[in-house]
């Protein structure tokens, strides 16, 4: 090889990976697999960056590297690859990305969703915040890479097996996130970019929005301080626009509950097509809804780091990170919910019947609703690192490092009402609702009784609403001890040694402010007709099949949340009158997780058959800690609130318990790689991995849900006792450099996962609570009216005879009495389905392929990447066992593809990338969770006019792929949406 071409490889960054090559360049340093710099280039290096530099560095990296590891590098300093690290990170050869308000959240590694992915910054487990939906546990362990923007990223690891001197939780991976150092550059850089974003998915129109980032490093004195600034600010505007259906449980065939199927010599068996048989799984709607979304987003991230070297022998570093995500989403919606009484539908044959479509009459003194609601959250979540390292090389061939540092993830309401807030509005007089399945999208079809119009707003009556608060906080803090002791001859290598102090406090509480006024809160003629703004909605669900049925909701109204909220206020309906509305935290939970953790790593270096092959074999050793403490309500009652609407009364009790738990591990991990032949390479890899359990899981105390039907309720509790689940991994891979920048790759992987983490449900009674539905006042009504008595009639009797009982408020529009009816101690009690984690005792074993080919056709310029990654596993879900079989498996599992064409040469780059993942389990429980499979296409191109100043331009997502999810069967969809695609162009400088 030429001695250009030795310089040109030498200025490459270490860390670009198979997917990555088209998309990222080199910094002036290289680096090894094991993180040691290389010597700088001669003044006179022919410097090459882009596309085709990083290229060249993938293939020294994977060539050289023991174990599995991918990487991205920026492409330069304050560009990487993409504008969010979750999209980059899916174009290497088995990972995948979710995605949240259109844009990619959290990552999927080898069949192994985000909470089996470790997250780092410099090597540094972080914390992780959010809020789901504001009144239950947030849930996940998971970091969501939308709080962190890419251009203050140099470039990001992932590992994919195990490694001793790594911490622990990541079975699928451990994802190292590396920002930019100043010493590792010499003397004075910047970038300045400045972008402008539109979003098509916006409802209203489509603004531009604007991005700034910025990057500025320098070092002082001989090279002896350096200090770096980033910081980027960006805002976003988008629309997520979603079809949404709520399901019951999964029925058998034979099962004679309220909301199944009604049996043979049941009157309403007739109005049944093709019914599921005695042996066959099926579920029916509960509701259904369409709900558009308008979503403001704004990023704040930056960071200081400063170096000091003041000897060749000792660095010091102190650094501090910030990001700042606020995310701002008003949602309208337009749904229905049934009532299981006068039911007509038709299914598809088993063992999993679906529907194809399901509906119900109701009568003219039924006053059945057609809900129109307006929802706000906001939320704020706000990352904060401080840390310190110092790195000594001052014996000969040892080094020690000191890392140690303070992170917290927070995340709360921006706002005064709450995390999650909505309130309710509606029409009475539905006479047949419909849903029809045929579609991509569900067909939501109402026709209202004679005299009622539904797009009238003077007959739109406000209803129920719920102010729901929460506050998550996560806190680590971490300190590294580690050494590095390199031997000067014999096989032996060298010794890695070292040991980590980990220490996790979560904290998480909520409460909400509940308004069960379903049958109405306030007159409709005390509504004021301008708050109502009407909306099309087929054109907000574009590209999907059924949007345009004829039988769909075309219109419905739309109103703005805090006026009505005001409006209410006004009339003492809610908040008590005092334009209070922020809920008190009534549950408040509490996780501390303690962890020590030595480790030894030895690393050897032999001949074999002629050729030098490497050995690494490290064992490190966890003993954790866990304590959970758990404040919660403690209902004092129950009330029958409206025709199909039961409620818990909270007086203000609450408990508290404390639990724990503790569990160690030994976690050896082995790498072995030679070469069989010139410019091939074999590796294998042997190691224990372990991801921890979950936050919700963890937390102790029994909660129950607000709401229960008149067959029961929901609650859940956690169990701070679980163990982590446990793999044992085998990865095998051989691969073939065939030129400077070309190689084929084969890798097999094997995980097999113990300890796995399911779901229990238990029926139990709780705290003395009663069904108002179910008493000897329920008995009498029925004896009165006879057995097929409406609902509106039962309450009707029980307000007038029991009235010491009862709580009336007036009238509806039929003439039905409106109110609560409380339950007593002679009602029988409400029983609760309490689901509850517990590790199963069986085993599951994932394995797969990863293919990839990286190919450069000669000088043209052009090149092209390829990779495929096939992902089997035994712990699947079955959907033909009904919902009160406990089952575990899962979930992320998924075949994924990339193909990448590129040009790179006279300054001039430009990419298209197609990204494809096969269909999933994203939740399981009682009933799972299946999206389907997504294909995205994304272009970007950039042109170098001037040394130092390019414009580039960016598009997400061009062919405007929709998603959608469902769970058992294909038609029972859960959501669907439209997809939109993304454009951004701007002009970056750097010096």
């Amino acid at each position: 090889m030429s001695t250009s071409c030795h310089s040109l490889r030498a200025r490459l960054v270490w860390g670009a990976s198979v997917m990555a090559m088209g998309l990222a360049a080199a910094p002036a340093m290289a680096q090894d697999a094991s993180g040691q710099a290389a010597a700088p280039e001669p003044e006179n290096a022919i410097v090459v960056t882009g596309i085709r530099a990083s290229l060249s560095a993938a293939a020294d990296i994977k060539r050289s590297a023991q174990g599995v590891v991918d990487a991205i590098s920026a492409e330069d300093m304050g560009k990487f690859p993409d504008t969010n690290l979750a999209e980059s990170l899916q174009r290497i050869t088995g990972v995948s990305i979710d995605r949240s308000n259109g844009e990619g959240s959290t990552v999927t590694v080898r069949g192994f969703g985000p909470e089996f992915n470790l997250v780092l910054l410099n090597g540094r487990q972080m914390p992780t915040s959010s809020l789901g939906d504001g009144a239950s546990a947030p849930a996940t362990r998971s970091f969501d890479f939308a709080n962190l923007a890419s251009e203050g990223v140099a470039g990001v690891e992932v590992y994919k097996s195990g490694r001793a001197t790594l911490p622990t939780g990541g079975i699928g991976s451990t994802i190292n996130i590396k920002t930019p150092r100043p010493l590792d550059r010499p003397g004075l850089h910047g970038s300045l970019a400045i972008k402008g974003m539109i979003d098509t998915s916006r409802n209203e129109g489509s603004p531009i929005t604007p991005e700034i980032s910025g990057i500025l490093s320098d070092t002082f004195a001989d090279g002896k301080v350096g200090v770096l600034v980033t910081g980027v600010w960006q805002k976003r505007k988008a629309s997520v626009n979603q079809a949404n259906v709520g399901w019951r449980d999964g029925y058998l065939g034979s099962e004679n509950n309220w909301g199944s199927l009604p049996q043979q010599g049941d009157p309403r068996y007739a109005n049944i097509v093709n019914r599921p048989g005695p042996n066959d799984v099926y579920q029916v709607p509960q509701n259904a809804s369409y709900d558009i979304t308008d979503i403001d987003r704004e990023r704040i991230n930056g960071q200081l780091v400063l170096q000091l070297r003041p000897t060749d022998t000792l660095t010091a570093t102190f650094d501090y990170t910030y990001s700042q995500n606020t995310v701002r989403a008003r949602t309208n919606s337009v749904g229905i919910w049934f009532n299981f009484n006068d039911v007509s539908s038709q299914w598809t044959d088993g063992p999993v019947a679906g529907p194809v479509f399901y509906a119900e009459h109701f009568g003219a003194n039924e006053g059945k609703d057609l809900s129109y609601s307006a929802a706000l959250t906001e939320n704020r979540s706000i990352n904060r690192s401080i840390g310190g390292n110092l790195k000594w090389e001052g014996i000969d061939r040892l080094t020690l490092e000191l890392d140690a540092h303070h992170s917290t993830a927070e995340s709360k309401p921006n706002n005064p009402y709450g995390t999650s807030v909505s309130v309710g509005t509606a029409v009475f007089g539905i006479a047949d609702q419909k849903i029809d399945f045929t579609h991509d999208l569900p067909v939501i079809s109402v026709a209202m009784n004679p005299g009622v119009n539904a797009l009238d707003p003077a007959n739109i009556t406000p209803t129920g609403n719920a102010f729901r608060n929460a506050y998550f906080r996560d806190e680590i803090n971490e300190a590294r001890l580690s050494g590095h002791f390199q031997f000067d001859s014999g096989v032996i290598d060298s010794l890695d040694f070292g040991a980590n102090y980990t220490e996790n406090k979560v904290r998480s509480a909520y409460g909400y402010i509940q308004h069960d006024t379903w049958g109405g809160s306030l007159p409709a003629s005390q509504t004021p007709d301008d708050l109502f703004s009407l909306v099309s909605v087929p054109d907000k669900f574009k590209g999907l099949s059924g949007a345009n049925d004829p039988n769909i909701i075309k219109q419905f109204y739309t109103f703005n949340f805090e006026k009505m909220v005001s409006l209410l206020d006004s009339k003492n309906q809610i908040c008590g009158g005092t334009g209070n509305c922020l809920a008190s935290y009534t549950v408040d939970r509490r996780i501390k997780e303690r962890t020590i953790a030595p480790y030894v790593q030895l690393n050897t270096k032999f001949d074999l058959l002629g050729r030098e092959a490497h050995f690494r074999a490290g064992l490190r050793y966890e003993n954790t800690r866990v304590t959970s403490s758990a404040l919660v309500p403690v209902p004092t009652g129950t009330q029958w609130v409206s025709a199909n609407e039961f409620g818990l009364i909270y007086g203000g009790d609450s408990a508290f318990t404390t639990f724990a738990g503790s569990y160690d591990n030994f976690l050896p991990a082995f790498d072995f790689d030679m070469q069989p032949a010139r410019n091939v390479k074999f590796r294998a890899s042997y190691s224990h991995t372990i991801t921890r359990a979950d936050y919700a899981s963890l937390q102790g105390g029994r909660t129950l849900d607000q709401l229960f039907r008149i067959g029961g309720g929901t609650g859940s509790q956690g169990n701070p006792g679980l163990m982590p689940y446990k793999s044992k991994n085998i990865d095998v891979s051989l691969e073939w450099y065939y030129a400077p920048t070309s190689y084929v790759s084969v890798g097999f992987f094997n995980k097999n996962v113990s300890n796995f983490i399911s779901s229990a449900r238990i029926d139990s009674s709780a705290f003395g609570l009663t069904n108002p539905a179910s008493g000897p006042r329920y008995q009498a009504a029925i004896a009165a009216l006879g057995a097929d008595a409406s609902t509106a009639a039962i309450r009707n009797y029980i307000f007038q005879h029991y009235p010491e009982s009862s709580q009336i408020t007036g009238t509806d529009a039929s003439g039905n009495l409106t109110g609560n009816i409380f339950g007593t101690p002679q009602d029988a009690a409400v029983n609760f389905q309490i689901t509850t984690p517990v590790n199963s005792s069986q085993t599951a074993r994932l394995y797969g392929w990863e293919f990839a080919i990286q190919h450069s056709f000669w000088n043209t310029g052009f090149g092209a990447i390829l990779n495929y990654t096939i992902v089997r596993g035994d712990a699947t879900y079955d959907n033909t066992k009904p919902s009160s079989v406990t089952q575990f498996a899962l979930t992320g599992l998924s075949d994924s593809a990339n193909a990448v064409l590129f040009y790179d040469k006279h300054g001039i780059q430009a990419r298209v990338a197609y990204n494809w993942r096969a269909q999933f389990l994203s939740g399981t429980g009682p009933n799972p969770y299946y999206v389907e499979p997504y294909g995205q296409v994304d272009a970007s191109a950039s042109w170098e006019f001037r040394k130092g100043f390019t414009v580039f331009a960016d598009a997400i997502n061009l062919t405007n792929q929709g998603r959608r999810g469902h769970l058992r069967s294909d038609n029972n969809v859960f959501f669907a949406s439209s997809g939109y695609a993304r454009y951004s162009a701007g002009f970056r400088v750097n010096f």
